[in-house]
């Protein structure tokens, strides 16, 4: 009897849970919504997610506030993520520094597990990092750069965000496939790199297209390689159209929340984000300012952060970084 009264109150108490749940989930969300975002406002990072914000806050039926928490190389607002409250109330845009490259770099500076201790919703968009020359470049082609760089061991200055950078390691990713030697230029950001470049006194930069898109359609600038296809500019090279077997890492933007938030939580965020992302208005909102939308399910987004960082982990320990 002890027995079967035992048992009866466990099924209880299931049946309880499942319906609190069920209810749990129906009402979410029932408050506003963090969306944060580790970089500074007016970057490309902030301009996308906050339009990703305004459409996800018409699907769900609910404020979605964009909060910028930059620092430390997005490493803080994702850090501010990953340990708040695991409701489904705070939520990250993040780009693939936050959750891959910065992990890889400086595994001393950032405090938690990407793979571990974030949850993927959703892949938004990439954005197509060139390597661009100006346009009265003695460099027409990218070929023509490197047999250059091969006959003259360091001359050719290149300038990238930094070491550690995504930049930096397609640069490492380039010299590694060519067997040529640059000689690096670190800047602390693209306000100061793009002067560098346009006033020449940088012979090539590795740029996000969003940035110099606007010089590039005005001739002053030459893009003589991508790192994925841009629609604009299908005659910008990929490198492995010039038959190296290795593509270059281009930077990309998912969302995320902290890891073990509730299955219910997941069953209406995941759907909505997919949804926002397909978004054709958003699509061509964010393609003018030279992104590329591209929606991948968590599990495909996992994939690719997994696959990035072990490409970035082996190419940081060569550069003298990482662990």
């Amino acid at each position: 009897m002890k027995r079967f009264i035992y048992i009866l109150s466990l099924l209880l108490l299931y049946f309880i849970f499942i319906c609190i749940s069920i209810l749990w989930a129906q009402s979410y969300p029932t408050r506003p919504i963090q969306l944060i975002i580790p970089l500074d406002p007016g970057s490309a990072l902030d301009t996308v997610g906050r339009s990703f914000a305004d459409e996800l806050s018409k699907i769900l039926k609910t404020p979605i506030i964009a909060i910028n928490k930059p620092g430390a190389s997005t490493t803080i607002g994702t850090n501010f993520v990953v340990t708040s409250k695991k409701d489904g109330y705070t939520i990250l845009y993040a780009n693939s520094s936050a959750v891959v490259y910065a992990k890889a770099s400086h595994p001393e500076i950032v405090p938690y597990d990407p793979v571990k201790d974030l949850e993927p919703l959703g892949f938004h968009c990439f954005f197509p990092s060139c390597f661009l020359v100006k346009e009265n470049s003695i460099f027409k082609t990218f070929p023509e750069l490197i047999e250059f760089a091969k006959k003259n061991p360091g001359s050719v200055r290149v300038s990238t965000l930094g070491y550690g950078s995504l930049p930096h390691f397609n640069l490492e990713i380039i010299q590694s496939l060519t067997g040529v030697q640059f000689t690096m230029i670190p800047f602390k950001g693209a306000g100061v790199e793009l002067p560098a470049l346009l006033g020449g006194h940088v012979d090539a930069s590795f740029m996000a297209f969003s940035i110099v898109a606007q010089h590039v359609k005005k001739g002053i600038l030459r893009i003589i390689l991508s790192s994925k296809k841009i629609n604009e500019y299908p005659n910008a090279p990929t490198i492995t159209e010039f038959g190296y077997k290795q593509d270059l890492l281009t930077p990309w933007c998912a969302l995320f929340s902290p890891a073990g938030i509730p299955e219910e939580v997941k069953q209406i965020l995941i759907p909505a984000i997919e949804k926002t992302v397909k978004n054709p208005e958003l699509s061509a909102k964010i393609e003018k300012l030279g992104f590329i939308s591209e929606y991948k399910s968590p599990i495909e987004l996992k994939q690719l952060m997994v696959k990035q960082y072990k490409i970035a982990q082996a190419l940081a320990i060569k550069m003298g970084m990482g662990e």
